[in-house]
């Protein structure tokens, strides 16, 4: 009974990692630049990962895999975010610039429809 509760929770953790890891690929193919589609592989990355991790620790159980699988989750928590700021902080250095709320609106081709006449009317 027990095994199967550890089985039922270690699957949990799994799916719920693989439903991050394939949201933030879609996010990464959705987003507009740089850092929104860097933000999408970070989190999905951090999270997804951590979560398959915390999965597979249960169903290692009480073992010298379990502290192998701890330690590289630990590892991946620290670096991970860490790889992420310095590629942020790169692209600013190199001048990438972000895409602002306002950047959108202006990429937009005119509208088309009546020509506005610019004087007076005869």
């Amino acid at each position: 009974m027990i095994d199967l509760a550890r089985d039922i929770l270690a699957g949990l953790f799994l799916f719920a990692g693989a439903f991050f890891l394939i949201a933030g690929a879609i996010g990464m193919n959705r987003m507009p630049d740089l850092f929104t589609r860097m933000h999408a592989a970070s989190v999905g990355d951090t999270l997804g990962v951590s979560l398959m991790l915390i999965g597979m620790v249960f169903l290692a159980g009480f073992t010298l895999v379990t502290l192998k699988l701890v330690f590289l989750l630990g590892f991946l928590l620290f670096m991970g975010p860490v790889a992420s700021h310095a590629l942020a902080a790169a692209a600013l250095q190199a001048g990438v610039k972000p895409l602002l709320a306002g950047d959108s609106e202006k990429k937009q081709p005119a509208k088309r429809g009546k020509p506005v006449s610019k004087g007076r009317k005869p």
